[in-house]
């Protein structure tokens, strides 16, 4: 699902016009981008302004990108910068843009053109998952979304040699849409930027959990895992669709993130 082909994924009534200067496509992911980093900060999942999280806008080969140096919280759609996948600026935009932090993004997003968004974060759970040998286990309904779409990266230092691109699309592999950057961070893919989001919100939920569990296995308890076959079985629940119950909007959760940070952040589309 591309977000450049479904208006439903806004709160009605609550955009101001585009700018003249852009696309429909370019203004509607745009304001999914600056939502998803409103989200990301409403959670708290923040490292202070450094991170990224990138969006292809559909039917191109520019991304947007936050401006170096804004709070999430402080990001609408306009601020949002255009760029080409070397981080080089392709609009008039006075914000600078963090190049060091964007070597991850650039590789995926070469690499990967079925995933529209890429979200990198140091959120607490997910980085403590990323600090065991064990990684992620997929102990519940939610985590077996995650089954076999989990790949792994060595920690390499800062990201910031071009060279590590390299590995990093090669651990990423043509099917996973998750990585854990061990001893660094969570890196999670969508194909639409409401599926990269809503995967970070499970990822950090059941990470939280997976803790949680372990630290009552330390303490005298026993780990229940769920069957392999029905972990695939609910995956693949998920995948298809299924897990929506037929809803007609897929993902139908992301309309109610808009309206919630209409709420919160009036006029945050401005």
């Amino acid at each position: 699902m591309s977000d450049s082909s479904s208006t439903q994924l806004q709160a009605p009534g609550q955009t101001q016009p585009r700018p003249d200067s852009l696309s429909d496509t370019e203004w509607q992911t745009r304001i999914n981008l600056a939502a998803c980093y409103r989200l990301v900060h409403y959670y708290k999942w923040t490292s202070q302004v450094y991170n990224h999280i990138t969006a292809r806008i559909p039917g191109t080969e520019a991304l947007l990108i936050n401006p170096f140096g804004h709070g999430y919280d402080e990001i609408g759609p306009r601020d949002l910068v255009k760029i080409d996948i070397d981080g080089n600026k392709l609009d008039d935009s006075p914000h600078p843009v963090n190049q060091a932090g964007y070597t991850i993004h650039s590789a995926i997003h070469a690499a990967r053109p079925d995933l529209q968004c890429v979200v990198h974060t140091h959120s607490q759970n997910a980085t403590a998952i990323c600090c065991l040998e064990e990684g992620f286990i997929p102990l519940t309904q939610m985590g077996c979304m995650f089954h076999e779409r989990i790949a792994t990266h060595e920690f390499e230092g800062i990201a910031l040699d071009l060279e590590e691109r390299q590995s990093l699309v090669k651990d990423l592999g043509e099917t996973n849409h998750t990585m854990l950057l061990y001893n660094h961070g969570i890196l999670i893919c969508g194909q639409s930027i409401a599926h990269a989001f809503t995967r970070l919100y499970h990822f950090e939920d059941c990470a939280g959990v997976q803790l949680k569990a372990m630290a009552a296995v330390a303490g005298g308890a026993t780990l229940k895992r769920p069957r392999p076959e029905i972990v695939a079985k609910t995956r693949e629940q998920f995948e298809s669709g299924a897990a929506q119950a037929g809803a007609e909007v897929l993902l139908p959760e992301w309309p109610a993130y808009l309206r919630m940070l209409d709420r919160l952040y009036p006029g945050w589309r401005d």
